[in-house]
């Protein structure tokens, strides 16, 4: 298929308007300047139409302008745009209800709004030191919590995150993180990768560093995805909660990237078997409205009036659309992303099968990730093949995106259909093809 000219002419015009009044410090891909979006279609300035494989990184979850939700913002637009939450509005008590009917425990739940997932991860926090009157973490290594100053602490996926920004948040350690694929530890005997970590934490981390009585929370993602899109092994957290357990250590999962059903059930951490304490989302609840949440176990949320808060958390359409998305995801999207990412993960399977670049196919649902190698012996990551393989498919029409050294992301919105894959998966094996040839891997 002959690629695109981009960017268009319109787009590079409005480029060039973006360099003058916009902050250089935002990640750009590559040359696009969006139009409109139906689904997973889209569209930029200059009349190109797309397949939008990466969703605005996992958060048009719906598909772009959904009638369903479009209707839930002008309905709320039309009532009352903003309210502080120093009072009350219906939209959100009933999102905070549902987000508690969901919620991967059995218990009662309690809800804090947020705009973003690094909101949410700030709120966590606070909130484990004040429950816990400890001030002590433990993070993992190619983890992506957010940018804030002690969201960034957590961070370990890229070094220039926090470069020129030291010092940051003190008490924050970082372990290996279980990657099936690249393990950073040597599995102890009798013990598998997920475990053989968890006892690196207790014997070294807690034998060594920092008491247990000291920690009082472990923050970690149930799948990397700025890391890598690493699925860990099943022994890791049922392993890891048992040590929570044991140390009496709040157990905080960051869901903003892999929950709200992108995995095939609403929580990745329900493909684990265990119960964490926090919870935290953001990305894919509202369909690209900007929303989060921390939910808890009730019994944590014990903090007094005022010791925390915000102006524009819990916005009411913002509500409006979450509470939309859910009910889409709850009838539709879900089983829709159970089968559709099934029937994708083997068709990227099938080019694995074909092109020696791909070392590893991986994930569940609509979270999965691609894994380019120089050859697969040695598992040296190709960054620049990668690279060059997202700047071809662009040209030719698919959005995707890196993630890890040499990773590809496919999250395109749970609404995909099997036919929209079959597009997608064409133009990408051309692109792997035409990449690895230049390459020289072919």
């Amino acid at each position: 298929m002959q690629p695109l000219n981009l960017p268009g002419e319109k787009a590079r015009a409005f480029i060039e308007r973006d360099n003058q009044v916009i902050s250089p410090s935002y990640p750009r891909g590559y040359p696009f300047v969006m139009d409109h979006g139906r689904g997973t279609e889209v569209w930029d300035v200059d009349g190109n139409r797309f397949l939008d494989f990466e969703a605005g990184i996992a958060v048009a979850s719906t598909g772009h302008s959904n009638p369903r939700v479009v209707k839930a913002i002008q309905e709320q637009a039309e009532k009352f745009i903003h309210i502080s939450s120093d009072f009350y509005h219906e939209n959100w008590i009933r999102l905070a209800e549902k987000l508690d009917s969901i919620a991967p425990w059995s218990g009662p739940s309690c809800c804090f709004m947020t705009n973003s997932g690094t909101e949410s991860v700030e709120a966590a926090i606070k909130l484990a030191r004040y429950h816990s009157g400890s001030t002590q973490f433990i993070g993992f290594l190619g983890a992506f919590h957010g940018r804030t100053l002690g969201a960034v602490t957590f961070t370990a996926s890229k070094a220039n995150y926090k470069g020129g920004f030291f010092p940051l948040m003190n008490g924050v350690v970082h372990v290996p993180f279980p990657n099936p694929y690249r393990p950073l530890l040597k599995r102890r005997p009798g013990l598998g990768d997920g475990e053989t970590v968890v006892h690196y934490i207790e014997d070294e981390i807690l034998g060594h560093l920092v008491p247990g009585d000291d920690v009082a929370g472990i923050l970690v993602e149930p799948v990397q995805g700025e890391g890598g899109y690493i699925f860990p092994p099943d022994d890791f957290f049922p392993a890891l909660r048992a040590l929570c357990d044991r140390y009496d250590i709040l157990l905080i999962v960051d869901e903003v990237q892999s929950g709200m059903g992108r995995t095939g059930k609403w929580w990745a951490i329900e493909h684990f078997g265990v119960e964490p304490d926090i919870l935290l989302t953001a990305k894919g609840i509202a369909s690209g409205m900007p929303l989060g949440a921390m939910v808890t176990k009730k019994h944590l949320m014990d903090w007094p009036k005022g010791s925390h808060g915000n102006t524009y958390g819990g916005n009411p359409i913002s509500c409006a659309a979450a509470l939309a998305t859910i009910q889409l995801i709850e009838e539709e999207y879900l089983e829709n992303t159970r089968v559709v990412g099934a029937y994708c993960k083997d068709a990227l399977e099938e080019l694995q099968a074909k092109h020696p670049s791909i070392g590893d196919v991986r994930g569940k649902g609509f979270m999965l990730g691609v894994e380019f190698v120089l050859d697969r012996e040695s598992k040296q990551p190709a960054e620049k093949l990668r690279d060059d393989i997202v700047n071809k498919a662009f040209e030719r029409g698919l959005m995707t995106l890196g993630c890890g050294k040499s990773v590809i992301r496919i999250t395109p919105p749970l609404s995909t259909s099997k036919s929209e894959v079959d597009e997608a998966m064409l133009i990408l094996d051309e692109a792997i093809g035409l990449a690895e040839k230049e390459h020289a891997l072919a």
